[in-house]
């Protein structure tokens, strides 16, 4: 990362003896009400988590599916990139003005065009694709790494945030490079380093699988940042440990990191869903040299109420010097629908270490806070695009393909005001084609039509609470063999729409997670609203032929997370027999527990 921008002005006394804002505010984020500022000249809305317009916010921040975050500040701006496995366009970037408010400006890959697995004629690549990455800024160029624990570690650059961004160059091949990468330019010794978690993959140890001890390398790398120099050395080893950060600070070198730690003796296995707690550690080496030797220290742990680990993310300053840290809230409960959104943490500096969050227990180890006073004061409310009258001649920020579009097949530009999706017929069931079956997931319905149609389109849902969204359609252009609607997924999905029957006749109908299909009324009408809410987990559908009066689909569902995502809201199209329909959408409109702007 830019030391430049991730060096430390001040001293650690300076900072350690600035008294903590503690005030807490008591919240229940599972509070459904949503506020509305009754000021004229505040154009927004507020909820049960983000910016609460008192100079207050309320964890989390960016409470959607939001994870393996880096964040670079350039300037004034601060700017965040965001994994999203097989998802197209790739690596979102987000935009804010105060690390609380957020809005989506792009995205770093257009296609993964690094395998056919991810085109929209194979749909193979279900839960791979792009993981974790590293946002950085050396010398006037925007840098991002990533690895496809399939395809190797991979960096593309851009002159500017917004892009383009150059072809992805690989600089380490799969059989060494697993994860999380993170890179490093010391512009004291003019030397720039890459870390990367290694897994087991150079030393295929059976006993370090079993227990699944990652191995951490650092590397020498290239000014340019674009090649590796050496074969790297091991810093650090520990349970499914990764997720590093380095940060020079006054010439001391921190490398951030997350690790599974064991319950208690009772549990020595710990991990996801074993009790364990993953948490945020730091290494420290005083002796000037990225290669330690290393101190180490817990600086954030599960407490204060979370449920959910917290760990992975970034540390940034404030102009008035003051630190924080983003994090993520890990998939380790029950129903982590939403995915794995951001919080927020102060940082204190006690005897040179870093304390995140508030030492709520004095044990010398931070813990999250539900609710603190906004790093930096006199910005808007923002929030991540959601709702889209389709009046652009480019597609929003906020819709991802499921795979890579088939761009032959969808368009803004043949019904202006309208996103209108063209019918593919569906791909082949049988070997490299659609999902696999995996040892992470539940494979409920991987056999369903649903995952071998291209062209899905999709954004996050927003919150853990409650949301409503709403989409008016046309279906004037279906022919028969056609099936086309709103769909909620993530590793199982559950479609609602209209079908085109031998007789020409539309006729809807709900299919569920197994891919059983439920046939519904013949309808008439060419125009038609289709809705669907959720309050948590619990989601329905809803159809509507005036846009005020609404009918509910009689089976109600449960949304979940899967390969590695949480729930997403969005739209299928596809015929059953040829290439040909169409399917037009209006508008889409999604109203949450959360922070908006009304634009």
């Amino acid at each position: 990362m830019n030391s430049l921008t991730k060096c430390i002005i001040g001293c650690y006394f300076i900072l350690s003896s600035v008294s903590v804002f503690s005030q807490r505010i008591e919240t229940n984020l599972n509070d459904n009400r949503n506020y509305i500022l009754n000021d004229k000249d505040l154009n927004y809305k507020i909820g049960s988590w983000g910016d609460q317009g008192d100079g207050t916010y309320k964890n989390p921040v960016l409470n959607a599916d939001y994870p393996d975050i880096d964040i670079e500040k350039i300037g004034d701006k601060y700017y965040m990139i965001a994994s999203k496995q097989h998802f197209s366009p790739g690596m979102v970037i987000l935009e804010s003005d105060d690390l609380v408010n957020w809005e989506i400006i792009g995205h770093v890959w257009d296609k993964l065009d690094w395998s056919p697995d991810y085109n929209w004629d194979r749909l193979s690549a279900y839960g791979r694709g792009v993981y974790a990455g590293d946002l950085a800024y050396h010398e006037g160029k925007y840098y991002c790494y990533m690895i496809d624990s399939r395809h190797g570690l991979l960096v593309s650059t851009a002159e500017n945030i917004r892009g383009p961004w150059s072809k992805p160059i690989k600089m380490l091949p799969p059989e060494i490079a697993h994860d999380d990468p993170t890179v490093f330019w010391d512009y004291d010794t003019h030397e720039a380093f890459l870390v990367c978690n290694n897994a087991f993959r150079v030393n295929p140890d059976p006993e370090m699988k079993k227990e699944r001890m990652n191995e951490n390398r650092i590397y020498k790398m290239s000014w340019d940042g674009l090649s590796v120099l050496d074969s790297g050395q091991v810093y650090y080893v520990g349970k499914v440990a990764e997720a590093a950060k380095v940060h020079k600070i006054n010439g001391t070198f921190y490398i951030f990191m997350a690790e599974w730690f064991n319950k208690d003796s009772n549990n020595p296995k710990g991990g996801e869903f074993n009790g364990g707690d993953r948490k945020q550690f730091v290494l420290r080496s005083t002796t000037n040299s990225i290669y330690g030797p290393y101190e180490k220290k817990v600086v954030l742990e599960r407490g204060n109420g979370f449920e959910r680990s917290s760990c992975q993310g970034s540390l940034v300053q404030a102009p008035d010097n003051s630190w924080w840290y983003m994090h993520q809230l890990v998939q380790n409960i029950k129903s982590p629908f939403q995915g794995r959104p951001q919080c927020l943490e102060p940082v204190t500096w006690v005897d040179g270490w870093p304390i995140i969050g508030e030492d709520i227990d004095d044990d010398g180890i931070g813990e999250p806070v539900w609710s603190y006073k906004k790093p930096i004061n006199g910005f808007p409310i923002k929030a991540p695009q959601t709702d889209d009258e389709f009046n652009s001649s480019t597609l929003g920020h906020q819709w991802e393909w499921n795979h890579n579009s088939r761009d032959s097949h969808w368009s803004l530009n043949k019904r202006k005001g309208y996103l209108r999706l063209i019918a593919s017929k569906l791909l082949p069931n049988k070997e490299g084609f659609g999902p696999t079956v995996s040892s992470r997931e539940k494979n409920i319905g991987i056999n369903a039509d649903f995952w071998r149609a291209p062209n899905t389109i999709s954004q996050r849902i927003m919150g853990n609470t409650t949301g409503t969204a709403t989409a008016k359609v046309d279906l004037s252009g279906m022919v028969v063999g056609q099936r086309a609607g709103m769909v909620r997924f993530s590793s199982v999905s559950h479609l609602f729409g209209v079908k085109i029957n031998e007789n020409g006749s539309k006729q809807l109908f709900f299919m569920d997670k197994e891919g059983k299909e439920t046939e519904s009324e013949i309808i008439k009408s060419k125009k038609l609203y289709l809705r669907t809410q959720n309050k948590g987990d619990q989601a329905f559908f809803e159809y509507s032929t005036n846009g005020k009066n609404f009918i509910k689909v009689a089976t109600d569902f449960t949304i979940e997370f899967g390969y590695w995502s949480g729930d997403r809201i969005g739209f299928f199209c596809w015929n059953n027999n040829k290439e040909k329909g169409v399917f037009d959408i209006d508008s889409f409109h999604y109203e949450y527990d959360g922070p908006k702007a009304n634009k």
